[in-house]
């Protein structure tokens, strides 16, 4: 699959925001600063069309991408401390939204740094996809910061401590762009099963 002019078509505060597809939905989501947005861009060949940032939290909103053959949903990172309490609360709700209705999603992308071990956050994120019964993919972001020979035995522990197999654990790299291909073909096969289906309004 070549994906040509990836653009943003908007964002959402809240449910009635949630957009009408005619396409396969995919959502990513990850803790604060794992690298959701470059993850976006890497896949687009686009550096500029997810905002990048230094600073954690910034994702308030869900951000609709169109890909051409299914739309992306960037949803708001999880699990940064200095975000206020009433702030956060917000942000659950609007993620619990989004995901129960999950036979509008048609994959998950569960993003995750290579090099540490799943917080309690991202394990509560894989219990709640497993509870909505949502298919998902674990990408392992940054493995460009460890030396080759440790990328094998650092996705082996990451699928172990969440209860994967190792097969459905992608070692990703925004960087120099190893795991890309891997993330595209596993598209290409979400799309295949679910482009002849419709998707409504997510309400």
């Amino acid at each position: 699959m070549l994906i040509k002019n990836a653009k943003f078509v908007t964002s959402a505060a809240d449910k009635k925001g949630f957009i009408r597809a005619d396409k396969p939905v995919i959502a990513v989501c990850g803790k604060s600063n794992v690298g959701k947005s470059s993850f976006i861009n890497a896949l687009a060949r686009n550096g500029k069309l997810a905002r990048t940032s230094n600073t954690p939290g910034r994702t308030r909103l869900i951000n609709y991408f169109d890909f051409g053959e299914f739309i992306l949903a960037d949803l708001p990172g999880y699990g940064f401390a200095k975000v206020a309490r009433q702030e956060k609360a917000k942000w659950a709700r609007l993620l619990e939204e989004f995901f129960s209705e999950a036979e509008r999603i048609s994959h998950v992308f569960s993003l995750m740094d290579i090099r540490h071990d799943p917080t309690a956050d991202d394990k509560d994120m894989i219990t709640y996809l497993n509870h909505y019964v949502l298919p998902f993919t674990v990408v392992a972001t940054k493995a460009d910061k460890l030396a080759k020979t440790r990328i094998k035995p650092a996705v082996r522990s990451l699928a172990a401590q969440i209860g994967m197999a190792e097969g459905n654990v992608i070692a990703f790299s925004a960087q120099d762009g190893r795991g890309r291909d891997d993330v595209i073909e596993k598209i290409e096969r979400i799309i295949s099963v679910n482009g002849g289906e419709e998707y409504e309004e997510i309400l």
